[in-house]
């Protein structure tokens, strides 16, 4: 679930547009901080209550707002993340031709293009900007891109639509077999991966520049690490790429047994998933090393337009630079990450289904699975619109990434702070017969929900508008990107005046003290577990008497 999109597809991008190795440090740093416990975190909560990101909240009730903000995040991440698939299905049908199309540069696309074919030497006229045939491919051919938005996003493309129905289907066929079924092909794909990955790299490396690339991506510019954006972006990405906060990792982890080792299971996923990030990350700045030198740009930086469709460009470009039958390692390559991306997405489907169907519970599984997956197809129609990729950033921005820091930081403060970092130490003695660190503490309870916030306030303050390829939206979505956000927000204060008022027949202060009270129904389902965790906490508050 947390190897995945995050990792292929918008690991580089971030990279690229914050610096390379300007980012990396500020990245890595974020993992352990910020990433390792909230991975952590998640993983305890849903394991030792078996619920949804909602339903957890019984922990506190007051803090129910976190669980419905996350809730539309997830809902948001969802719709375009399949969008994301569409566009690898399209490659992958494309990846069959006798030719690779995205390999040679066609007419219509102007005069100024360089084939991505292996061992191009056309004359190129200086000072003149050239761009690659893969890359004119994709905003030529692909998304038929749009300049701006001003007079709209234009009508869904009929073969993406077709591909984005595909996407959507496999994933209801998935979903409706269960959490427990899917994660038998685990196995497979937590190898296959690694093999196709390796195996571009390779290529990648071979290629003239490409070691100027990786030191591009690897090298630190320590003057940036003061740069506030940056660790913005590095906490950004660190919630994409293990599926943080959204409520997927509590979903997962419900279906675990009582006693399971996740603190073994947390530190192995969270380690493999930045050594994934990392791979990407080498893959991708190697090809654009050598872009560099084939389009005569010595800033590596400058070579081609940031953004979310970077990876739909590097990736193809390396495959054009096989020698040998590249339209085999298109299609492995493609179906690698079509089924990756399947796999991301079953999870949040999956944890958006939990959540609906533990509020209807009457309601059967598949009927929640049909109607969640053909209501996010039909928002995702507006991704795959000439306008697509503007909207796909758009969504990214203000009603996932930016939202995520106020759940996250209350998430980790309403259990450090209103059920008590005590309370939950032996939650997890009792789980798991261990007593976790010091630095789990710390992190809980000040670091990672303090990182957060200054990181949050700081950026709200010195916002910018959001722009797309350098270029600005129209007014009008500034002001429902706002609105998005204000709805997702206020959740949080709402919820908790409706707990409190909940308690109204009680005194003002407890009132209060209530709301923020655990109800009684929060602690293991299991009944035997259950009576031994009543029996074990009562243990504990009879030592601190």
């Amino acid at each position: 679930m947390s190897v995945g999109l995050g990792n292929i597809w918008r690991f580089p991008f971030t990279a690229y547009e914050n610096g390379g190795g300007a980012f990396l440090i500020p990245y890595i740093v974020i993992l352990i901080i910020v990433g390792k416990p909230f991975y952590l975190l998640e993983m305890i909560l849903g394991q030792f209550s078996s619920r949804s990101a909602v339903k957890i909240w019984d922990i506190a009730p007051a803090f129910r707002g976190v669980g419905i903000a996350q809730f539309i995040t997830l809902l948001a991440l969802a719709s375009y993340y399949c969008s994301l698939m569409a566009l690898t299905l399209f490659y992958l049908i494309a990846s069959f031709q006798t030719e690779l199309p995205w390999g040679r540069c066609q007419k219509e696309w102007g005069e100024f293009c360089v084939d991505s074919l292996p061992g191009n030497n056309s004359t190129r006229v200086e000072n003149i900007s050239y761009s690659s045939s893969a890359e004119l491919y994709f905003y030529k051919e692909v998304l038929r891109e749009k300049d701006n938005i001003d007079d709209g996003i234009g009508a869904p493309d009929w073969r993406l639509t077709i591909t984005l129905f595909i996407s959507w289907l496999t994933v209801f066929l998935v979903v409706i077999r269960g959490v427990r079924s899917s994660g038998k092909a685990a196995y497979f794909l937590a190898i296959f991966p690694y093999v196709v990955l390796i195996v571009l790299l390779v290529r990648a490396v071979t290629l003239d520049g490409s070691v100027a690339g990786i030191l591009y991506f690897i090298t630190p510019t320590w003057e940036k690490l003061l740069t506030p954006m940056i660790w913005y972006h590095a906490v950004a990405q660190c919630f994409f790429s293990l599926t943080i906060c959204f409520g997927a990792v509590v979903m997962f982890a419900s279906h675990n047994k009582f006693h399971h080792d996740l603190y073994r299971d947390a530190m192995i996923v969270t380690t493999l998933d930045t050594f994934t990030s990392l791979l990407a990350g080498c893959t991708i700045f190697a090809i654009l090393g050598n872009l560099s030198r084939e389009l005569g740009i010595k800033d590596i930086g400058a070579v081609m337009k940031s953004g979310t469709g970077l990876a739909f460009i590097s990736y193809p470009e390396t495959i054009a630079k096989f020698t040998i039958v590249p339209q085999f390692f298109g299609v492995v390559f493609f179906a690698m990450l079509f089924v990756l991306g399947i796999g991301s997405e079953v999870g949040l489907a999956s944890a958006i289904i939990s959540i609906v169907h533990d509020q209807f519970p009457k309601v059967k599984y598949w009927h929640i699975a049909a109607g969640t997956c053909f209501c996010e197809f039909l928002i995702g129609l507006i991704y795959v619109t000439p306008g697509g990729q503007f909207m796909i950033t758009f969504v990214d921005y203000y009603v996932t990434s930016f939202i995520a820091f106020l759940p996250a930081a209350f998430e980790m403060i309403a259990i450090a702070w209103s059920y008590g970092l005590g309370n939950f130490l032996n939650d997890i003695e009792f789980m798991l017969n261990r007593r976790l660190s010091i630095f789990w503490r710390i992190c809980w309870s000040v670091l990672t929900p303090g990182i957060i916030l200054v990181i949050f306030i700081y950026t709200f303050v010195n916002l910018e508008l959001l722009k797309y390829n350098n270029k600005f939206y129209p007014s009008l979505i500034y002001e429902i990107g706002w609105i998005l956000f204000s709805i997702a927000v206020f959740q949080i204060p709402l919820w908790i005046v409706i707990a409190i008022f909940k308690n109204r027949h009680l005194p003002f202060r407890k009132m209060i003290s209530e709301a923020f009270r655990p109800s009684k129904s929060w602690g293991p389902s299991n009944v035997e577990d259950r009576k031994k965790w009543m029996a074990f906490r009562d243990q504990c508050d009879a030592e601190k008497k």
